[in-house]
């Protein structure tokens, strides 16, 4: 294996690896407050679910984008590219954008979504509301994500 190679499976492992643990920490805050919420009001299951799940997508994010390294660098053909460590190195930064963007902005949602929680135990008509205000989070991972898509599908190797 050469360094450029281990350092695109490096940036690989950190997408996944780092949008994921977001994605866990806050769907742990969502689902913290879930839990809780269910013990009052049981009837509005859906919309906690909904709420909860939400932090998720970037860990997903993480995934799709070390898929696409993984793919690049032909590892599942079974034949790595012998990657340069410049193009090693090029693809670990492309990794970065969706690692960085998808840690932060999961934790940060199910902040949004623990407190959407609250609003939908006191006003269910509401929210909808809530889940919108967690959309805007989530926005900077997709846009991290679309950032590292470009950066791996436009390198040459």
């Amino acid at each position: 294996m050469t360094l450029g190679l281990a350092l695109a499976l490096l940036g690989a492992a950190l997408a996944v690896g780092l949008a994921g643990t977001g994605s866990s920490i806050g769907i742990g805050y969502a689902g913290q407050a879930s839990t809780g919420a269910m013990a009052e009001d049981p009837e509005n299951f859906g919309r906690y679910l909904i709420l909860t799940a939400l932090p998720g997508t970037q860990g997903i994010y993480g995934f799709i984008a070390a898929f696409l390294l993984i793919m690049k660098v032909n590892l599942l053909a079974g034949a790595p590219l012998p990657l340069s460590f410049a193009q090693g190195l090029s693809l670990f930064f492309a990794a970065l954008p969706i690692a960085i963007l998808g840690f932060i902005s999961a934790i940060h949602q199910g902040k949004v979504c623990a407190s959407g929680v609250g609003l939908t135990v006191k006003r269910p008509a509401d929210s909808m509301k809530a889940m919108v205000l967690a959309v805007f989070v989530e926005f900077y991972a997709v846009l991290g994500l679309l950032i590292t898509i470009f950066m791996v599908m436009g390198m040459e190797l």
